[in-house]
């Protein structure tokens, strides 16, 4: 059951053999740090995964209860959260001025992975206080920080995101919450707000919601919105807690999946007496919040990840204990035995194909992580861009893709599992819902899509896209002199080609008559992009792989080599490395490409369709 959360081998071969997380610590920003103490990091978070947040998963799966204005959590996430607070997890990557332990990104990325894997629904009260909390670090004064930040990043007070609201959906700058400037400095806040996060909750004595709205005569559209810092219960300047802010909960909203994570129905001002502080520049709150969304979006990405990792672990056991059927070379013998699923070739596709996504997605997301821990080591203004540059191209990919993928994985891990999979007996169905909202929440995925091709891809003149593709072609480079990659560098070669000359496509689509029809494959354009990049992990893996498998099993005959996986943990983990990365590239990428010149036909039926013509 322990292992079944994430695989401790590929966190560690990602972090020191892909990423070199070790570099990092020959930098200025992180010189204090070591392997030893990395290791340790995430041995103490994986324990408390395992043996304190792994066993209140279903427990969470019964809900939180809402009466009168107040929700309950489930009883069991109050000792987690303690011990989450108390080991002060929440601020792990932020500076130690104020108030976090400067630890790199992939290194709180692994530590994450575990805590959402084990309760997804627990990991966002955290989680989400983390974003509330960076939003003060970074927009708020000093008084705001002094008054608010340490509480929020060691958990004493946690903290939401109040963007949505019931007729604005994802159209944000259609919001009507106001706000009124009042003598004191202060805004008088008004407005309903819904899909909010753990806006209540019996974990901590006050909650603190970062609030969208417009001031009064400001402009309407995105332009006119600015962002607030709204207690629950107001604070005063000494730190103090005072009355009850206006801040009511009407409802709690009954999900499909994460029970465990109270999303709240929100009406500030009701009696008019809600009260919040300006948070950055008036009329800039949206360019503020989306600082925080960029941070959750990432956060999905780990969050899908981790329930996907989850999934196959769990699905992979059951497929070797799981006795059914005759091997398939031996159907026609009355007396032959019955043996373990795993022995299927349908299953052991959708293991392989399991696995394949899974570290794809795990070197994906911690790529991400690289570019963060980097920006924060850069010391020119050149490097810190190339690396801001590389985070907002991909963030929707990191969202969108992962999450899209990660659901297929669990869908496959039920499959294995069969009609037992379809039961709460086993906890594939509860990750299954728990998993579908990453596809939903911070942006929809069409939305991550539009981003991407409307936004990203034209980032100047495309160049940035351009330098990216360039990475690409640097790992194909390192590929071909290795013996048994050139033929799959080839492939991941044309793939990124091709997906140069899609995008170069569907930019001029973009911009001529055919917009719409070009924006209608946004979503099928992010999939074959995520896709290639995809490809160029596992490539970017097999280069570091396929000289420890000719090390350890290079001139072996089948059986010795059978043996030896059999009994060396390293011989069998990069072995299945190589497995599963040929078998993405050489598999998954072909499909890639009809995906690819499927795009680029652009069919019109889509934009063509009369209305009526979808169905009475």
């Amino acid at each position: 059951m322990a292992q079944a959360i994430a695989d401790r081998r590929d966190i560690e071969f990602v972090l020191y053999e892909q990423m070199n997380v070790e570099a990092l610590t020959k930098t200025k920003k992180f010189s204090e740090f070591n392997r030893k103490l990395f290791d340790m990091m995430i041995t103490e978070g994986r324990n408390l995964a395992i043996k304190e947040i792994l066993p209140t998963y279903g427990d969470g799966d019964k809900g939180c209860i809402y009466e009168n204005g107040q929700v309950r959590v489930p009883e069991s996430f109050h000792r987690i959260f303690k011990l989450v607070t108390e080991g002060e997890w929440i601020a792990l990557t932020d500076d130690p001025e104020v108030g976090g332990q400067g630890v790199p990104m992939m290194i709180t990325q692994a530590v994450w992975e575990y805590f959402s894997g084990a309760n997804t629904a627990f990991a966002m009260y955290p989680m989400v206080t983390h974003g509330a909390g960076k939003l003060v670090e970074v927009f708020g004064d000093d008084k705001l920080k002094k008054r608010f930040l340490p509480k929020l990043y060691r958990g004493e007070w946690a903290g939401t995101m109040a963007l949505t609201e019931p007729g604005a959906g994802s159209d944000v700058g259609a919001l009507t919450t106001t706000a009124r400037e009042n003598p004191d400095g202060t805004y008088t806040i008004s407005g309903e707000k819904i899909f909010i996060s753990g806006a209540e909750q019996n974990l901590t004595e006050n909650i603190i919601h970062p609030v969208i709205a417009r001031i009064e005569g400001s402009p309407p559209g995105p332009a006119g919105i600015t962002l607030f810092l709204v207690p629950k219960i107001w604070v005063n300047d000494d730190g103090s807690l005072g009355e009850s802010n206006d801040v009511l909960v009407t409802g709690i909203e009954e999900k499909m999946g994460l029970h465990g994570s109270a999303t709240c129905q929100v009406t500030f001002g009701a009696k008019g007496k809600c009260r919040g502080f300006l948070l950055g520049e008036k009329e800039r709150g949206l360019k503020a919040m989306f600082h925080m969304m960029n941070e959750e979006r990432l956060n999905v990405g780990t969050q899908s990840l981790s329930m996907a990792s989850t999934a196959y672990l769990h699905a992979l056991n059951y497929a070797r204990e799981r006795v059914q059927g005759k091997h398939l070379t031996r159907m026609l013998e009355s007396d032959a035995p019955a043996v373990p699923i795993i022995q299927h070739p349908d299953v052991r596709r959708m293991l392989l194909w399991m696995k394949a996504q899974i570290e794809g997605l795990r070197s994906l997301n911690y790529y991400i992580g690289n570019m963060f821990d980097r920006l924060n080591a850069a010391t020119t203004p050149e490097d810190k861009t190339a690396c801001k540059e590389v985070i907002e191209l991909l963030t929707p990919i990191i969202k969108a893709y992962s999450s899209d993928r990660a659901f297929e994985v669990i869908v496959q891990a039920m499959q294995i599992y069969g009609g037992y999979g379809y039961c709460k007996d086993y906890p594939i169905e509860q990750l299954l819902r728990d998993c579908k909202i990453t596809s939903l929440y911070e942006g929809a995925n069409g939305i991550q899509a539009m981003d991407l091709m409307g936004r990203k891809l034209g980032r100047k003149q495309g160049a940035v896209f351009m330098n990216l593709l360039g990475e690409i072609q640097k790992t194909v480079g390192a590929a071909k002199p290795v013996s048994g990659l050139s033929g799959l560098a080839e492939t991941v070669e044309q793939a990124a080609n091709r997906l140069a000359e899609l995008a170069m496509y569907m930019g001029q689509t973009a911009m001529s008559s055919r917009l719409l029809d070009a924006f209608a494959f946004a979503a099928p354009f992010l999939e074959a992009m995520g896709d290639v990049i995809m490809g160029w992990m596992h490539l970017w893996r097999l280069t570091i792989v396929r000289p420890r498998v000719e090390k350890l099993l290079g001139g072996l005959e089948p059986e010795a080599r059978g043996e030896k996986i059999a009994k060396d943990k390293e011989a069998a983990f990069y072995d299945g490395l190589m497995h599963s990365g040929s078998y993405y590239i050489e598999t998954i990428l072909p499909v890639t490409m009809g995906k690819m010149a499927a795009i680029q036909k652009t069919s019109p039926a889509i934009m063509e369709i009369n209305d009526k013509s979808f169905g009475s």
